[in-house]
């Protein structure tokens, strides 16, 4: 096989890249309301510190999905998770690494309140909530508004504990094929790596199949198109084409040929 010796080389460094870099994000979110520190005069700090010139991205706030795990408290109250045994939000990222046994798409449930099926979680006093779609913070709001009805001001923090919504599947020449959880931002080589890498069989060349955004049917479907992005892995050992080595999002198919 072509650039064999590099490819195995490459391979081992990015497979301890992964290793280390695999870790669930542990997001969290108040009530605005609790919250001195408005988004205006964020981005007025922002700005004294970082300039003008210097223009840092800022991710979109994460948007709940279903199985996604989540730790829902009152100041002073403690959990508002229904039943016991619900864990605080460092134990429970301790269970969802430690269950992840080899490769993350295969991972136990950590402690917390999982979104179910039908979108919702169980919560003390207020029942059932629709929480899918919502961000941290909106959800924070909108429970802090249900708990005001039973607590007087209460301060109302929702924590993303495990993040199960976010996938893709990566398929193929690779040693690992299946289903992976987007824990942090990975290119085309990462996940490559993460799936354990090429078997000898493998060319150079992968296909990534970005799919119509979800939610999208009907009518509004027509024009909405799914697109396809090609990457050569010979010319990225080249230094050749780098920017095809894109980030991957949600919901991406890769194919290694």
């Amino acid at each position: 096989m072509k650039h064999n010796g590099s490819r195995l080389l490459f391979q081992g460094i990015l497979l301890v890249f992964a290793a280390l870099a695999v870790a669930s994000w542990c997001q969290a979110a108040e009530s605005t309301a609790d919250v001195s520190a408005n988004a205006a005069l964020k981005a007025k700090a922002r700005h004294e510190i970082v300039g003008a010139s210097a223009k840092l991205p800022i991710d979109p706030e994460y948007k709940i999905g279903y199985r996604d795990i989540l730790y829902v408290s009152i100041y002073g109250e403690g959990s508002m998770a229904v039943g016991e045994g619900v864990q605080p939000p460092a134990a429970a990222n301790e269970i969802g690494r430690t269950g992840v046994r080899g490769r993350d798409h295969v991972r136990e449930g950590g402690g917390g309140i999982e979104v179910r099926q039908d979108g919702r979680i169980s919560l003390l006093h207020i029942g059932d909530v629709s929480v899918v779609g919502m961000t941290l913070r909106q959800l924070s709001d909108y429970l802090k508004k249900l708990y005001s009805t039973i607590y007087e001001n209460p301060s109302v923090t929702v924590t993303l504990v495990q993040s199960n919504s976010r996938q893709y599947t990566i398929m193929g020449q690779v040693r690992h094929p299946g289903l992976y959880y987007l824990d942090f931002p990975v290119t085309i080589v990462m996940a490559i790596a993460k799936a354990g890498g090429f078997t000898e069989w493998a060319k150079s060349d992968v296909t990534v199949i970005r799919q119509t955004p979800p939610g999208i049917t009907g009518k509004q479907k027509k024009g909405v198109k799914g697109k396809t992005f090609e990457f050569d892995y010979n010319d990225f050992l080249k230094g050749r084409n780098l920017g095809n080595n894109i980030v991957i999002k949600s919901g991406d198919v890769i194919v290694v040929h």
